[in-house]
């Protein structure tokens, strides 16, 4: 569904290849669990000096303002619904007129399909504006297993370790050379160490199927506008930065 309310007679604006002189910077982020998007974020917005918005967040946010559009949002939560796209739209339209928007944003895993990606191009159209940037951080799936399966967490306090990065001075490896989770103790307590449900290689697998299925096309869908860069996120985050920073 669109982000406007037009009349079924009424054609959609026709969103400009690139964004006009002047115009918001309006930038995308995407990234499979554990490319480390979410340490490069904070850089690109204060490189922009535009805030960064997740479709979660701004939903929440409508629905404790009690904005028309979040009312609507509640409801439909309340009733064990799922948000549609028009309903996420309509809190992004929203959310980009206030003036911290001034200068542009960041969204960050939104558009999530092409069906969103076209809905938010015919909202920016409306302004005259486009996506001005989408920066996708590109990890080998091999990679992404050791370094998400590699987590283990204390419970009580959060303090985290990894396997091969950051392991407890307790570790001891099985003959297979994984951790034994016997041994897997929090440095502090001694306290036995947890790894979440979603850090397991079966989970992991799942999760990057869902991501790549969705985000590919997505990418595709803004490839011949010139504005899709990939960012080869195998590499240490100062490295990272430095390939990141010369597209904004």
């Amino acid at each position: 569904m669109g982000c406007t309310n037009s009349s079924p007679a009424a054609a959609p604006a026709a969103a400009p290849a690139v964004a006009p002189a002047g115009a918001r910077t309006i930038v995308m982020l995407f990234g499979p669990p554990g490319s480390g998007k979410g340490t490069q974020a904070p850089k690109v917005v204060e490189k922009v000096g535009a805030p960064q918005l997740s479709t979660g967040d701004m939903l929440r946010a409508a629905v404790a303002e009690g904005t028309e559009v979040g009312k609507q949002a509640k409801a439909v939560m309340e009733s064990g619904g799922l948000v549609s796209d028009e309903i996420v739209c309509g809190i992004i339209a929203e959310r980009i007129a206030k003036p911290d928007c001034a200068k542009g944003f960041v969204l960050d895993g939104f558009p999530r399909t092409v069906e969103q990606a076209k809905a938010l191009d015919e909202l920016l159209a409306k302004k005259g504006e486009a996506v001005t940037k989408i920066l996708a951080f590109d990890v080998p799936s091999e990679i992404l297993e050791e370094r998400i399966c590699g987590r283990w967490t204390h419970k009580e306090s959060g303090r985290s370790y990894h396997a091969k990065f950051s392991p407890p001075k307790s570790m001891k490896l099985l003959d297979s050379g994984k951790p034994d989770p016997e041994t897997m103790l929090d440095d502090a307590t001694g306290e036995k160490l947890i790894q979440r449900d979603d850090d397991t290689a079966e989970a992991l697998k799942s999760r990057l199927d869902k991501y790549y299925s969705q985000t590919t096309p997505v990418l595709d869908h803004y490839e011949p506008r010139g504005i899709v860069k990939h960012i080869n996120a195998n590499q240490a985050p100062e490295q990272v930065w430095t390939e990141t920073e010369p597209h904004l």
